[in-house]
């Protein structure tokens, strides 16, 4: 005989969702142009990359 599964409460639940929380993605600076970049990326304003020049950025 089969017997009805429970109502998860409230505090059950939360605590099972407890780890689902997105975080912000990290952000760090350019030393070439001191803007905010994603980290191990290019630099989407000035085209560096570990201190070399990997893109040609054009300034309009």
């Amino acid at each position: 005989m089969a017997v009805p599964k429970g109502k998860t409460t409230r505090s059950k639940k939360g605590k099972r969702r407890s780890h689902d929380a997105l975080s912000k993605p990290a952000r760090s600076v350019c030393p070439q142009c001191q803007e905010p970049k994603l980290p191990h990326r290019v630099c989407r304003n000035c085209g560096s990359y570990k201190g070399r020049q990997v893109l040609n950025v054009s300034k309009e």
